[in-house]
């Protein structure tokens, strides 16, 4: 039984345009101005400006076509996701709020959520007086910002450290060490995605799942080696040679050295910290707390707590400039982490957790409406946190 959750698009921090329409440029739009509108349909993304001056962005984004879509806000080169919102469904709206420092931008949008994206330059321009001054709780940002990047760091570490120990296993055939290590390993990535999505093919080609290929895609990363160590629910499947195994261990393993790498040169602005918190939550509610993730090995939960603990973390770091200026929400969203941290201690099962398909159709009912009671609240956390 499949719960399809309702959870508010707001997430951030993964390609030429096939038909782009900007109706105005007006530099205060996203600004001083208000917010800037998106209007995405099957063909065109409308965007009403085509600059707004530095500091906080708010992009209000309404799906007009029959295909659920995205929105992104890319670096100039189109190598780097300053920001995203994704599966915004027909006829729904979606919100991004960004910082954004002056420079050169890309606005995009993904009906169907697959393709190069309908693309349009965005320039961020100087802000009218100069640069704002600082915000007053300045200590607090800077203390969230470099806890975070901490975070993150010692989570790549030891994703690498462990990619590592399943690669070698993998490859001279040790399958049960393999299985036993896959969702520990995995868990790490799980904790920091939308770090990982930010660098656009990374993800793809660490993560993605067969269902979601996009024709002539080639499949690579850790659920092509997870459909080799759990093939029973596919008869017809033949087992990767050891040549082969060897090719998509080194695969992994290389692209996750380089996400490693990059990751190692990051910063990251309050609003990243936010949005990465509820832009986790979103992956929870599209695909973990539904089974979608993990089809062959149905080692979601690991996932799903994964998750939840990296939003967490990433809200923990905010959370002290939140109570600075909405303290109710601070304590609303504390009490739906509590929630969901309570409904997972119950799926606890040794060193992990019960594989999905042990779990009733009621614990899973649950799950998906703690999550959605989490998701509306931490929807508003970026907004909350940015001065």
């Amino acid at each position: 039984m499949r719960f399809v959750l309702p959870v508010a698009a707001l997430a951030t921090v993964p390609f030429l345009a096939a038909c782009t329409s900007n109706t105005t440029d007006s530099g205060g739009a996203g600004g001083a101005g208000g917010p800037i509108s998106v209007t995405s349909s099957d063909s065109s993304c409308d965007v009403s400006a085509t600059s707004a001056p530095a500091g906080n962005l708010t992009f209000d984004v309404s799906n007009s076509g029959s295909k659920v879509t995205e929105f992104y806000l890319y670096s100039a080169d189109g190598g780097r996701i300053v920001g995203e919102v994704e599966n915004i469904g027909p006829g729904l709206q979606g919100k991004l709020i960004v910082t954004a420092d002056e420079g050169s931008y890309q606005t995009s949008c993904r009906p169907g959520m697959a393709g190069q994206g309908i693309r349009a330059e965005f320039t961020v321009t100087r802000p009218a007086g100069g640069s704002p001054p600082p915000s007053a709780d300045v200590g607090l940002i800077s203390r969230a910002q470099n806890r975070y990047r901490a975070y993150v760091q010692k989570q790549v570490d030891i994703l690498l450290a462990g990619t590592e120990r399943f690669v070698s296993a993998y490859r001279s055939g040790q399958d049960d060490r393999a299985r036993a290590l896959y969702p520990d390993v995995r868990s790490h990535y799980e904790a920091i995605e939308p770090v990982a999505e930010s660098f656009g093919n990374l993800d793809p080609e660490l993560d993605a799942r067969e269902a979601d290929l996009a024709q002539g895609q080639k499949w690579t990363g850790w659920h092509r080696i997870e459909k080799d160590l759990w093939p029973q629910r596919d008869p017809s499947y033949h087992a990767l040679s050891t040549t082969e195994r060897k090719k998509y261990g080194q695969n992994l393993l290389d692209t996750t050295r380089t996400l490693h790498s990059r990751i190692g040169t990051l910063t990251f602005t309050t609003d990243q910290i936010a949005n990465g918190s509820s832009g986790l939550m979103e992956e929870v509610a599209t695909s973990k707390v539904t089974g979608e993730e993990e089809y062959w090995s149905h080692t979601d939960l690991w996932d799903l707590a994964a998750n939840v603990r990296g939003a967490r973390v990433a809200f923990e770091d905010v959370r002290p400039i939140l109570e600075e200026r909405d303290p109710a929400l601070a304590t609303t969203i504390t009490k739906r982490f509590a929630e969901i941290d309570r409904l997972l201690a119950q799926q606890e099962s040794g060193h992990g957790y019960r594989l999905y398909t042990e779990l009733g159709n009621a614990e899973i009912k649950h799950l998906a409406n703690a999550v959605n009671a989490l998701s509306e609240p931490l929807s508003h956390l970026t907004a909350a946190v940015l001065p």
